[in-house]
């Protein structure tokens, strides 16, 4: 029983917070019963299950799990969320593997935490089989992040790269590359989906990078019937991304 927040580890576990702990490490913090239980159920590395003292032993956390337990004022001091539910876990990061997937989502520039959880467990929910970060995109492994994905991040594929280079090597393995966007595009639902589809979605502000959106081969956009500018770049994620889904199936 861990009862001083001035331990070594209680530090660290603080330290993961920052994004530089995190990849200095190759570690990252999670919290609550759902994500703990969805990243055990992955193909993940669950290094450590930190749990609070008078927290019972989840039946489907298993035997050879390595846990810590702490006190309450350590638990309280190493979580963010309201009410903690008095588990938590140190996850290993990884880096998935390439193979042909039909159906990604590329993210240029997202800066929300609960766009870019929230887009990602979308994704996953769709059926697509990966996802690619651009550059200015904000950390996978925030805190935020990880609690929108609601263990999506778990189980869908996702990388991280450069979208101007990687676009063009896209085309070339025979993606057809559609960026969402207002200019010179064309209703979402007048394009044929063709079988192997990368869908482009830009900054909340300022959309997509201009030079990026040179590369697509479809540049799509959602009709807006009433006075809103816009969507949330969320919302027009789900849209988009089930049309695709549904088109291959």
């Amino acid at each position: 029983m861990i009862t001083s927040v001035q331990n070594a580890k209680v530090k660290h576990w603080n330290k993961l917070k920052k994004r530089k702990e995190r990849e200095a490490s190759q570690q990252f913090f999670i919290e609550g019963h759902h994500l703990v239980q969805e990243a055990f159920q992955s193909d993940w590395h669950v290094q450590e299950v930190i749990l609070e003292e008078g927290t019972d032993r989840p039946d489907w956390l298993h035997s050879s799990a390595t846990i810590t337990y702490v006190s309450d004022n350590v638990f309280k001091s190493i979580t963010d969320t309201r009410t903690p539910q008095g588990i938590a876990a140190i996850v290993g990061m990884q880096k998935p593997t390439w193979v042909d997937f039909k159906k990604i989502l590329l993210i240029d520039a997202i800066q929300d935490p609960g766009n870019l959880g929230t887009i990602i467990r979308t994704a996953d929910a769709a059926g697509f089989e990966g996802v690619v970060l651009g550059e200015g995109t904000v950390d996978l492994y925030n805190d935020k992040v990880i609690r929108a994905t609601q263990g999506s991040i778990f189980h869908i594929a996702i990388f991280h790269n450069n979208l101007l280079d990687f676009v063009p090597t896209l085309k070339t393995e025979g993606y057809q590359v559609w960026a969402s966007t207002l200019e010179g595009a064309v209703p979402f639902h007048q394009v044929a989906i063709p079988e192997k589809v990368a869908l482009i979605l830009g900054n909340e502000g300022s959309g997509i990078e201009e030079s990026l959106v040179e590369y697509s081969s479809e540049r799509v956009n959602i009709p807006i019937y009433g006075q809103a500018e816009s969507l949330n770049v969320s919302v027009a994620a789900g849209v988009l991304i089930y049309y695709v889904a549904n088109g291959s199936r």
